[in-house]
């Protein structure tokens, strides 16, 4: 259970997913019922019909941003930068493709350019931005890569973003700029689900936003070894309130899971969660997950296994591998009760 190698699984390359399914009520949906290890195969459009009736459901609000700009170095060669998360003193931690060494500046369009400050070893850089040579802070950094940036798709998704991305890959209740990943379990709500699940249920937000480390495998052999990112994170006072009160939670997506169940060990309501839930550290508070299906060895499927142990968790993964379900940010959903 502890051992990395446990949480791995063969997935074809034909069910990773790389456009969203539309309508999106049409996503299929796998409900687990723990109290009898049942499994029932569904579309997300009968989602509320499976929601116990007195469950108040917890999003993320976090907003993407367009995370990933291509440049040149001073040589004329070329780099492709994803911009992480802000720093401090206006510095940011970003990732780059392409040799480059501490004061090597590097160069956008809009007369944007970065210097970079300093290289990592797990491979994250620090770098400050400058347009026309003024120093830029995160939130005008975030409007040039508005109008200069592309939609960070995640690494499994192997083709160009698209115009169409920079709506399929926002969630409807997207507001505060920082994530360079969505909260992919909600992105199967259309417009009418959403309307429904707020009519329906008690709903409130929190804001986490979610860094590139998302991805990042366990490389560590015992994952209690595992050095887990940090990610700013928010919560308002009635998403505090919700939480501490004694009421049946849905957390929508592992982001969300993970700063209930930071916010139920620590009592803060704001700051870096670095919580890494699994089954040597189960959830406390959260009592359902909706989530899609994750990277084999990641932080996200322990997460999973973390609420239902790590034999079911593979026995899942195992049937929707056979019922050709889609994985990962554009695919399929499943529901844990």
């Amino acid at each position: 259970m502890n051992l990395s190698a446990n949480y791995d699984y063969r997935l074809p390359k034909s069910l990773i997913a790389s456009h969203p399914i539309n309508p999106k009520e049409d996503a299929r949906l796998l409900v687990y019922e723990r109290k009898n290890q049942n499994i029932t195969h569904a579309k997300f459009g009968e989602l509320f019909s499976f929601l116990p009736q007195d469950t108040s459901v917890l999003l993320n609000d976090t907003k993407v941003i367009k995370a990933r700009i291509f440049g040149t170095k001073s040589s004329g060669g070329k780099i492709e930068m994803l911009i992480n998360s802000p720093f401090k003193d206006n510095t940011f931690q970003v990732y780059i493709k392409g040799r480059v060494n501490v004061n090597s500046r590097l160069f956008f369009c809009e007369n944007l350019h970065a210097v970079v400050l300093a290289l990592h070893e797990d491979g994250m850089r620090i770098v400050k931005f400058f347009q026309n040579e003024r120093e830029l802070d995160t939130r005008a950094l975030f409007k040039i890569l508005n109008q200069i940036g592309h939609v960070p798709l995640p690494p499994y998704i192997k083709r160009a973003d698209t115009k169409k991305d920079e709506n399929d890959y926002q969630t409807l209740f997207a507001k505060y700029e920082g994530s360079v990943a969505a909260p992919t379990a909600s992105l199967h709500f259309s417009e009418k689900m959403f309307k429904e699940l707020k009519r329906r249920f008690e709903t409130e937000f929190l804001t986490l936003h979610v860094g590139a480390g998302t991805f990042k495998g366990v490389e560590s052999e015992n994952i209690n070894k595992h050095i887990m990112h940090a990610e700013y994170f928010s919560i308002s006072d009635k998403a505090k309130c919700l939480i501490q009160s004694d009421k049946k939670l849905l957390c929508v997506g592992t982001t969300t899971a993970r700063t209930v169940e930071y916010f139920a060990r620590t009592d803060e309501g704001q700051g870096f969660c670095n919580i890494f839930l699994n089954p040597l550290n189960p959830p406390m508070r959260v009592n359902y997950l909706l989530t899609n299906f994750h990277l084999p060895r990641s932080t996200l499927i322990m997460l999973v296994a973390g609420f239902i142990g790590l034999e079911e968790t593979l026995n899942i993964y195992q049937t929707a591998v056979k019922e050709k379900y889609r994985f990962f940010s554009y695919g399929d959903a499943m529901l844990i009760l």
